[in-house]
């Protein structure tokens, strides 16, 4: 049986001429830890799930990426973290929103999807039921960090909120030029397809830089942000979550491979590169079918990527491929 995980880091204005080789050997090597810690998961015959989880644990854990420990301030100057996870094996789904103390959101919104009756938790009432099943907490000191704290600064100085930030400050975190159209999409996630045929996908995310009024993007949405099924695929997103939830697109794919009889590629290619630019919808996925086919598509400038299958391939990207 085929198996194999796919893992992303958040999507946008990522170019080669902006990073320094420091600054891309610190991402390359995070998001190389997290396809490896997942990937044996699923080399060791366990699941799909505890392979997403561990993957985007990883991921949360770094600081270089808009999850967990790396999550961007809000505009009251606190952390508002989302997540989400699912099973393509009885669509069973746990998510959480505007968690603020919870270290690893992904794990609370899998503890929702097997210890909880509902599917969706959120703010305070998600993290009393994180204390419930003795999740780890983690206090505002774990979650500052200089840089975001920065941003956001920069950010309240335009009462805007920002799809995390902007390339020249992200990636070098030593320039202070400005572009309004340079942008980047900070969240985490993973797929995966395990030895027993079992899908699942997960995504996690600090959300914008200042964002306001309780704001929630589509990661922790079931069907726009994250959708695993047995008879299709698995897919986590990353992008402009507005536009990403009003085209539902994580179920779409699905749903073209469903009733379409597309495949991966061809319902990939069009949602992302054709009915999200439609609306002018920037970002991207990663997806992985029942059969352990892989695809990355994105319509940005770049996103982090990488991949592994049992067949031997392997992948760990950041820019566009020329």
């Amino acid at each position: 049986m085929n198996f194999g995980i796919a893992i992303h880091g958040g999507a946008g204005t990522i170019l080669r001429s902006s990073m320094t080789p420091e600054k891309e050997k610190l991402f390359t090597d995070a998001l190389r830890t997290a396809l490896q810690q997942g990937y044996a998961v699923l080399e060791k015959g366990g699941s799909a799930l505890d392979a997403v989880e561990t993957a985007v644990r990883s991921l949360e854990d770094c600081p270089l990426f808009n999850a967990g420990k790396g999550a961007v301030f809000n505009n009251a100057g606190t952390h508002e973290m989302d997540a989400s996870i699912m099973s393509g094996k009885d669509l069973s789904a746990g998510a959480v929103s505007l968690i603020k103390h919870v270290k690893n959101p992904v794990s609370l919104a899998r503890a929702v999807m097997e210890k909880n009756e509902h599917v969706f938790l959120c703010g305070d009432g998600a993290e009393d039921f994180a204390k419930q099943m003795n999740l780890e907490f983690a206090g505002d000191e774990y979650f500052y960090d200089a840089f975001r704290f920065e941003q956001w600064k920069k950010a309240q100085e335009t009462e805007g909120s920002f799809l995390d930030h902007n390339i020249e400050t992200q990636d070098t975190r030593h320039k202070t030029q400005d572009n309004p159209n340079d942008k980047k999409f900070g969240t985490v996630g993973a797929v995966a397809l395990d030895k027993d045929g079992n899908l699942a996908a997960a995504t996690s995310t600090g959300g914008m830089t200042n964002k306001k009024f309780g704001r929630v993007g589509d990661s922790p949405i079931i069907g726009a942000g994250t959708y695993a099924n047995n008879n299709t695929c698995a897919i986590s997103c990353t992008g402009h979550g507005e536009l990403f939830i009003r085209s539902v697109v994580a179920y779409d794919i699905s749903a073209l491979m469903e009733y379409k009889n597309l495949s991966l590629r061809e319902a990939c290619e069009e949602v992302v590169m054709k009915k999200l630019v439609k609306i002018g919808g920037e970002g991207g996925l990663i997806a992985i079918d029942k059969h352990g086919n892989i695809e990355l598509p994105f319509n940005s400038e770049g996103m982090y990527r990488a991949m592994k299958s049992s067949g031997g391939t392997e992948k760990v990207e950041i820019y566009k491929s020329i």
